[in-house]
C-alpha cells in the first residue's frame, strides 16, 4: 500500500491547526498548588479579575490576584475537591448573585444559593457582584430620614435614605441590637432590608433569623450569611453579594437598607486571602488596601437622583473597637468613608443606658436634612444639654458645693439619660418621638418627675396621646403635617402640662412594661 506523502502532511498540519485552536478555545490551565482555599493556577493567560474559573468536580473559584507566570483564586467551595495537577477553565463570566423579588424572606450564602428549606433560588436577574458605583451625576443629596424607632438616634444622629452611617463601639454594646430594631422598625414603610452576617457564630446568626421572623421583619428581610465556619472567600464575598441584591431594587426605584455585620471581621477575611495570595501590602503594610476593599463597597450606597428611578441603598456597616479605640487602622478607614458614626461606649452600657450611644464621640454629617422639622425643632437643644450635663458631671466629683444652676443642669442631665433609654424591639414612631423630645426642650415638666419615675412617665405620655380624644387630635396633627406649627406647639405644650399634673396627683397609673 503506497502512501501519499503529500495528503498526510496536510492531514497532521490541520490537526495540529485544530489543536492550536481547541486549547485557545477552551483555555485552561493547571493547578500548580493548593492551600487553606486558595488555589495557585498557571496557563490562564487570559483571566480578567474576578472571573468565575471552573474546576473539577463543579467547584468554582474567583480569580482575585493576576500575576504574570499564575493566576491567584480563590475557591468558592470544599477545596478538598481538587488537588494540585487538575485542570481548570476559564467560564468568561465575572462572579454573579441571583437578585429580584425572589431574594426577600430567604437566608441564603454568599453565591446567592439557598441555606433555608425554601424553594431553590432561580437563577435570574443575574448581577455582577463588583460594579462601580453611581457617579455623582446620577445622585442627589440625602433629604429624606430613614427612621430607625430608636429616640436616641434619630434625635441626634439621624439617618437618611442613601446615608452610609457606621456603628462602631466594642464587644456586646449593642451594635448588632441597634441594626435590627432599625430593620423591624421599616415594617410596613416599603423598604427592604438586607442583613449581612460575617464571621459570626452560627447559633447568633441563627437567633437573629428567628427574631427577624417573630417581629414579622422576614417578609421584607434576605439574609446573607458568611459564619465563622466558612471560608475567608465566602466571608470576603458576602457583603459585595448583599450589595449586589440591594441594587437590582434600587435601580427599579425602590429603598434599601443594609446592614454589614460586621466590616472588621471582613477585613480580618481579606487580610487572611491577602497573605495566602502574597499579595503586595497596601499603606501601613496592611495586605491588599483594606481602605479600598470598604470604598468600593460602601461607595455603591447612595441616594438617585429621579432621572435615575429615585432609589436609594442605606449601608450601616458595623465595626468592633478595641478599649474604644477608634484610632485603629480599619477603624479609620470606614470612619473616612462613611457619612457619621454611632459610637457606642461600653461604661454607658454597663450602667443600663441601653442603646449606649455616646451624644459627643457619635454624629452624622447629614444631620438636620434627615430629620422631619418636628424632630428637627424638638431635638433642637438635646445634644448641647447632654453636652453641658457630661462636662459638669466631671467637674462636680471634685466638688460638692454646686450652686443651684450647676445642680439643675445635673438634674434635666440625669432625667434626660433615662428619658433616652429604651428597650431592644421596641421602635417607637417618629411623632411620640416628638412628644417625648418636646418634653425635655421644654424642661420645667420634666424637672417636677422624680427620676426613678421618667421612664414610667415616658410610657404614660405615649399611652395617654393613643387614648385620648383631645391628644389624639394633636398626635394626629403632627403626624400628618411632620411640623411643629406655633398653634400646635401651644396645645401640646398646656396637654403636657395637665398631663404632667395628673401623673403627679395620681390619677394616671402605668405599670413597668
Amino acid at each position: 500500500m503506497s502512501v501519499n506523502v503529500e495528503q498526510l502532511s496536510a492531514i497532521i498540519k490541520d490537526q495540529i491547526k485544530r489543536y492550536g485552536n481547541e486549547i485557545k478555545f477552551k483555555e485552561s490551565g493547571e493547578v500548580i498548588s493548593l492551600g487553606d482555599g486558595i488555589a495557585l493556577v498557571s496557563g490562564l493567560e487570559d483571566c480578567v479579575l474576578n472571573e468565575l474559573l471552573l474546576f473539577p468536580n463543579d467547584l468554582y473559584g474567583m480569580a482575585l490576584s493576576l500575576e504574570p507566570e499564575v493566576v491567584g483564586v480563590i475557591l468558592l467551595g470544599d477545596s478538598k475537591k481538587i488537588k494540585a495537577g487538575d485542570k481548570v477553565s476559564r467560564t468568561k463570566k465575572v462572579v454573579e448573585v441571583p437578585t429580584g423579588d425572589q431574594m426577600l424572606g430567604r437566608v441564603v450564602n454568599s453565591l446567592g444559593l439557598a441555606l433555608d428549606e425554601g424553594e431553590e433560588i432561580k437563577k435570574v436577574n443575574l448581577r455582577p457582584v463588583e460594579r462601580i458605583a453611581p457617579g455623582i451625576m446620577t445622585r442627589e443629596s440625602v433629604n429624606e430620614p430613614l427612621e430607625t424607632g430608636i429616640l436616641a438616634i434619630d434625635s441626634m444622629v439621624p439617618i437618611g435614605k442613601g446615608q452610609r452611617e457606621l456603628i462602631i463601639g466594642d464587644r456586646e454594646t449593642g451594635k448588632t441590637a441597634i441594626a435590627l430594631d432599625t430593620i423591624i422598625n421599616q415594617k410596613g414603610k416599603d423598604i427592604q432590608c438586607i442583613y449581612v452576617s460575617i464571621g459570626q457564630k452560627n447559633s447568633t446568626t441563627s437567633s437573629i433569623v428567628e427574631k427577624l421572623r417573630e417581629k414579622g421583619a422576614l417578609s421584607y428581610t434576605t439574609i446573607v450569611i458568611a459564619n465563622s465556619s466558612d471560608s475567608a472567600a465566602m466571608q470576603y464575598l458576602a457583603p459585595y453579594t448583599g450589595v449586589t441584591i440591594a441594587e437590582e431594587w434600587m435601580a427599579n426605584g425602590k429603598d434599601v437598607l443594609i446592614v454589614y455585620d460586621d466590616l472588621s471581621k471582613h477585613a480580618v477575611a481579606y487580610r487572611s486571602l491577602s497573605l495566602l495570595l502574597r499579595r503586595p501590602p497596601g499603606r501601613e503594610a496592611y495586605p491588599g488596601d483594606v481602605f479600598y476593599l470598604h470604598s468600593r463597597l460602601l461607595e455603591r450606597a447612595v441616594k438617585l437622583n429621579k432621572e435615575n428611578g429615585g432609589g436609594s441603598i442605606t449601608a450601616l456597616p458595623i465595626i468592633e473597637t478595641q478599649a474604644g479605640d477608634i484610632s485603629a487602622y480599619v477603624p479609620t478607614n470606614v470612619i473616612s468613608i462613611t457619612d457619621g458614626q454611632i459610637f457606642l461606649k461600653t461604661d454607658e452600657f454597663n450602667s443600663g443606658q441601653r442603646p449606649a450611644v455616646d451624644s459627643g464621640e457619635s454624629v452624622s454629617r447629614v444631620g438636620g436634612d434627615a430629620q422631619t422639622k418636628a424632630i428637627k425643632k424638638a431635638a433642637a437643644s438635646l445634644k448641647l444639654d447632654l453636652a453641658n450635663y457630661q462636662e459638669l458631671k466631671a467637674f462636680s466629683q471634685f466638688g460638692s458645693d454646686l450652686d443651684e444652676a450647676t445642680k439643675n443642669t445635673l438634674d434635666h442631665g440625669e432625667r434626660v439619660k433615662k428619658i433616652l433609654v429604651q428597650k431592644q424591639f421596641s421602635p417607637m414612631n417618629q411623632t411620640d418621638q416628638v412628644l417625648i423630645l418636646y418634653l425635655i426642650k421644654e424642661k420645667t415638666m420634666l424637672r417636677k418627675i422624680n427620676t426613678e419615675d421618667v421612664e414610667r412617665f415616658k410610657s404614660a405620655i405615649i399611652s395617654f396621646f393613643h387614648r385620648d380624644n383631645n391628644a389624639i387630635k394633636i398626635w394626629k396633627e403632627i403626624d400628618s403635617s411632620k411640623k411643629l406649627e406655633n398653634e400646635v406647639e401651644t396645645k401640646l405644650h398646656s396637654t403636657l402640662n395637665k398631663f404632667t399634673d395628673m401623673f403627679l396627683s395620681g390619677d394616671i397609673k402605668v405599670t413597668d412594661k
